[in-house]
């Protein structure tokens, strides 16, 4: 079996495991509140990366070495990819639906390439410009832009209606914190966050060959952060014996998918170039749309512009990681 190959499969793999979580996590958070599902995944990361990462130094046969270096690369892209990227894609999984969501985490590749552009000096062509124009179209079609505007317009009518048309305008403070949480920030932010995490692993794993430690290591600052900046935290466990211990349950299943998706992602970047392992790990519209459709009964009221979005977005990356 070629090393492309083997890349190939655990990439494959790491695209199964995300698209069954991406289904979970809209089941769950309708159970559990996702501060607390966030806490439980990240947490179940770190008890299955540890058990893993101490099965794996019982059958080792080379002794552990160290390198500060990707050390640090490892935890950082637990910063980018646990911490920040799921916060983002719980969020937008809770606002867009699985099926949108997930179109927004196939441009991790588009931000990766935007990455090497701007730090390491590589040139983009014509093509990639114009792949990068149809990925923002079909974003905009997965988001359903007309359907923002139509709200929009919808909600001036209807303060106009209550009188409300010389009101003062809403603050600034407002105005920011409502777009932070619109749909399309948080489909973006997460590809981002998780585009710098792939990149900082590719790195690390290529001068380090520690795919559990360095899986363990990102969830390890990932928890850490999250305990750090929640204001919930404390809470914890009254939450978790009042919540529906269905989606509790359901995080732990999505939190143990992940830790194995994110080993196997590692272990392809050691074959695979690291916009490729993107590019295939995190397709996960194709599996996605249909099971939100038939398990989720297209609770999402999919129609063709998504679909239509959908197929340019994933085009555009396609010219962009292979042209």
């Amino acid at each position: 079996m070629s090393p492309a190959l083997v890349g190939e499969l655990f990439a494959v793999a790491a695209l199964l495991m995300f698209s069954v979580n991406i289904i979970l996590t809209k089941v769950a958070s309708t159970k559990t509140s996702l501060s607390l599902g966030f806490l439980v995944s990240v947490s179940v990361n770190v008890i299955v990366g540890a058990l893993l990462f101490g099965v794996e130094l019982l059958v080792r046969s080379e002794p552990l070495h160290w390198n500060g270096p990707a050390f640090g690369m490892f935890l950082l892209a637990g910063v980018f990819a646990t911490f920040l990227g799921r916060w983002f894609f719980f969020e937008s999984v809770v606002h867009f639906g699985p099926a949108k969501a997930s179109v927004f985490q196939i441009t991790s590749p588009l931000f990766t390439a935007i990455i090497a552009w701007i730090f390491f000096g590589q040139t983009l062509r014509l093509a990639d410009l114009a792949a990068m124009a149809l990925v923002v179209l079909g974003l905009l079609l997965v988001a359903d832009i007309r359907e923002v505007f139509r709200r929009r317009n919808a909600d001036r009518a209807a303060r106009s209606a209550a009188g409300a048309a010389d009101a003062v305008a809403p603050p600034a403070g407002a105005r920011s914190k409502g777009l932070l949480r619109s749909g399309a920030v948080l489909g973006i932010g997460g590809a981002m966050a998780y585009a710098i995490g792939h990149v900082l692993r590719g790195a690390a794993v290529l001068s380090w060959n520690e795919p559990i430690l360095g899986t363990l290591l990102g969830a390890c600052s990932g928890i850490a952060l999250h305990m750090l900046f929640s204001s919930g935290t404390k809470d914890m466990v009254r939450d978790i014996r009042q919540t529906d211990p269905r989606g509790l349950q359901l995080f732990m299943i999505g939190g143990l998918l992940t830790i194995l998706s994110q080993i196997c992602m590692v272990v392809s970047l050691r074959y695979i170039p690291v916009s490729i392992t993107a590019l295939i790990s995190l397709c996960t519209p194709a599996l996605v749309f249909p099971m939100s459709y038939f398990l989720l009964r297209n609770q999402e009221r999919i129609t063709l512009m998504p679909v239509l979005g959908c197929v340019l977005t994933f085009a555009g990356i396609v010219v962009i990681v292979l042209g």
